[in-house]
């Protein structure tokens, strides 16, 4: 196993069968997004990025706390700037896993609180266990979790949403699940296994075509209807001009596996 990391903060990286598994490895800290910790997260999903090997990405944690968001000494240390510079980099990493081309599940056991939880609603899928809690708690300490509400808002209802920022109070993980926040919720001891079962269900497809795919859903998702169709319509014809979609269009008619260009 690879990991970037310092003597307190570590970003742990492995690749098993097409799924490249990110940890955040300082449960001492509670998985706190410190600088250092962000940084190796970015460079990380840059690196992965530009890989042919990796097909699907999973982040996960060790410890009870999956996250639990910004590191508040670091903060405080700060002045203006540096507050800006950190909040910047979060932003960053965040869209970072938006703009991937492999899909990116979040697996999430423990808390998952403020940019902890802001992580979560960024990925584009999330399996949690059963025990896991979400929260937004910054009002309680004079600091609105103004950026997680971004992912926050894009993956609940609106007052939902709301509802989390205004209060702090945490939710279940069934009321994550009921509410969009993630997509699974399994029993804890078969969180790994369910997570890397998804993982590896997903990679089973074409890198070009998920990544298509994934790209596209996100152009038009948050338009109306007759310009998300305009979007997905270019998408789809543009789709249909590559090898793997002609190959697994063909394998399909055949009853054959397809081989994809990538493989």
């Amino acid at each position: 196993m690879n990991d970037a990391s310092t003597e307190t903060v570590q970003v742990e990286y492995e690749i098993s069968d097409g799924v490249g598994i990110l940890t955040l490895n300082n449960p001492a800290r509670r998985n706190a997004l410190s600088t250092a910790v962000m940084q190796a997260l970015k460079e990380r999903l840059d690196e992965i990025s530009g890989s042919r090997e990796i097909r699907v990405v999973i982040i996960r944690a060790e410890g009870p706390v999956f996250s639990s968001g910004h590191d508040l000494t670091e903060l405080l240390a700060g002045d203006r700037e540096d507050n800006a510079a950190m909040f910047g980099l979060c932003t960053s990493v965040m869209e970072s896993i938006r703009l991937l081309p492999q899909p990116v599940i979040a697996q999430v056991s423990g808390m998952a609180t403020a940019a902890g939880c802001q992580l979560v609603a960024s990925c584009d899928l999330a399996v949690a266990a059963k025990s896991a809690r979400f929260a937004t708690p910054g009002v309680q300490i004079g600091l609105f979790c103004s950026t997680p509400g971004v992912a926050l808002a894009r993956a609940v209802p609106r007052k939902k949403a709301m509802e989390m920022l205004l209060t702090g109070m945490p939710i279940s993980a069934d009321e994550a699940l009921q509410f969009g926040l993630v997509s699974r919720v399994v029993l804890d001891d078969e969180l790994e296994q369910q997570t890397i079962d998804l993982a590896q269900q997903i990679a089973k497809a074409s890198s070009h075509t998920l990544s298509v795919g994934k790209r596209g859903f996100y152009e038009q998702v948050g338009l109306d209807n007759p310009a998300a169709y305009s979007v997905a319509e270019t998408v789809m014809t543009d789709n249909m001009q590559a090898h793997d979609a002609r190959e697994g269009i063909d394998a399909f008619l055949k009853k054959r596996t397809p081989e994809w260009q990538d493989r």
